[in-house]
């Protein structure tokens, strides 16, 4: 143990005198320009529909040793107790109401259980205990009934299909039907949860995920069931304020399609790269961010890349996401201006028809994906990229400009090592001096 008065003051004379010269090194960081404020909220609310399968296959107890409508019961308790306030949500059931062998007559069983709108939690979850597993699966025609219940609108919305079977009942066949809800162009997006593991019902699940840039969960566990649902509500809430408007990449930034500020969607295949054009004038800074639904099962250890280059493919700045596995959506983003990039890889400015100098910047999405054995390969992932372009931030001054990419912080991180480096051998030395005296 280290004594003594005069030691004491030393190490803390230097140990400030260290906190004072990184202090005043890294005061000249240069602070990162605020991002960019979200805009005033839409006049729609978030909608939400949940379609829950109560069909008599529901009774097997094949999950954690509870019934299947008991785990997919315990999780809505959970997801509507932390329903955001703003998030107007619903449930639909199928196959919940009619016990009779009529098929014909059972293939009709799809009702509102709950409303679409403002949730009274107490209701809402009484509703959902009263349930038992009855009947057939008409999944086509709740699908149906889930885009009735949402409405139409200018804003994206949802229904989580929670099902452990394929449609029962068919016409209508359910992929049909999500192709026909997608074709419309009424903002609907199916994300399904199967908690069957059989191929043909992992298949219909994904086919139906597929037509509405939805994605799809194979569910293996209540705690699994209950977050993934939470997500799927909150990306309703976060994500989409104004619908994304449907865009095709290309292979080359020549053909790529030109982007003005908003939000696109597009559809990537494994190891693709997908090119985009943004026209930048002088005096703005390109703001850009992609997000990539892992809506089938793919292979570890991979990524996501979004990358600004010039027209002749010179790379102006990059960000990237490694996948952890935790998340069903890996996302990036980047910012660029001209100012920003002197002394760096610069892109060829021509004239705008406003007379200011333009500069034509393409945005690359790449990936490094791989589907997992038996996992298709077409379509592509749904991919979302966020386009805005906003004032320039100013250029730091002094003799910071360049920390965090130059020679001043290589200098930074020197001096603290050689002052740490020091202190401790100062302290080494003391300490056996101390030693051999006593």
């Amino acid at each position: 143990m280290i004594t003594g008065r005069r030691p004491k003051a030393r190490l803390g004379s230097l140990l400030a005198a260290l906190a004072i010269t990184g202090g005043a090194l890294l005061s000249g960081l240069p602070a990162h320009a605020d991002e960019p404020s979200a805009g005033a909220a839409g006049k729609e609310a978030p909608r939400v529909d949940l379609v829950l399968d109560v069909s008599g296959s529901m009774r097997a107890t094949d999950i954690q040793g509870k019934s299947r409508i008991a785990v997919a019961q315990q999780s809505l308790n959970d997801v509507i107790d932390a329903l955001p306030a703003e998030t107007e949500f619903g449930i639909r059931t199928l196959g919940a109401n009619y016990p009779g062998d009529d098929k014909a007559q059972g293939c009709l069983d799809t009702k509102q259980l709950f409303p679409v709108g403002k949730t009274n939690k107490t209701e809402a979850k009484t509703a959902v205990a009263t349930l038992r597993p009855t009947g057939w699966t008409p999944i086509g025609l709740a699908l149906r009934g889930a885009a009735q219940d949402l409405g139409k609108g200018e804003t994206t919305r949802r229904v989580v299909l929670i099902t452990d079977g394929e449609d029962s009942c068919a016409p209508p066949d359910p992929c049909d039907v999500a192709r026909e809800l997608a074709s419309q162009g009424i903002h609907l997006v199916v994300d399904t949860l199967g908690l069957a593991h059989d191929d043909k019902t992992r298949q219909q699940l994904l086919c139906i995920a597929n037509a509405t840039g939805g994605t799809y969960t194979d569910v293996r566990t209540q705690e699994q069931l209950t977050e993934k649902v939470k997500q799927l509500v909150d990306r309703s809430n976060d994500t989409y304020t104004v619908a994304p408007v449907k865009t095709a990449g290309t292979d080359k930034c020549e053909s790529a399609p030109v982007l003005t500020p908003g939000v696109y969607s597009d559809r990537e295949k494994f190891s693709e790269h997908r090119v985009y054009r943004v026209p930048v004038k002088a005096g703005q800074e390109l703001r850009a961010s992609v997000s990539v639904a892992l809506d089938r099962p793919v292979a570890r250890d991979y990524g996501v890349l979004l990358q600004a280059t010039s027209t002749t493919g010179q790379e102006l700045v990059r960000g990237t996401d490694a996948g952890s596995g935790r998340t069903d959506v890996v996302s990036t983003g980047l910012r660029w201006s001209a100012a920003a990039s002197k002394g760096y890889a610069t892109a060829t400015a021509s004239a705008s028809p406003s007379g200011k100098p333009e500069t034509s910047v393409c945005l690359v999405v790449s990936n490094s994906l791989a589907p997992q054995a038996g996992a298709a390969a077409d379509p592509g992932l749904p991919l979302e990229l966020t386009v805005d372009l906003t004032a320039a931030s100013p250029a730091p001054d002094g003799p910071a400009m360049g920390l965090g990419r130059g020679w001043i912080l290589l200098l930074v991180l020197t001096l603290a090592g050689l002052l740490t480096g020091l202190l401790f051998g100062w302290i080494a030395r003391w300490r056996i001096a101390v030693w051999q005296e006593n």
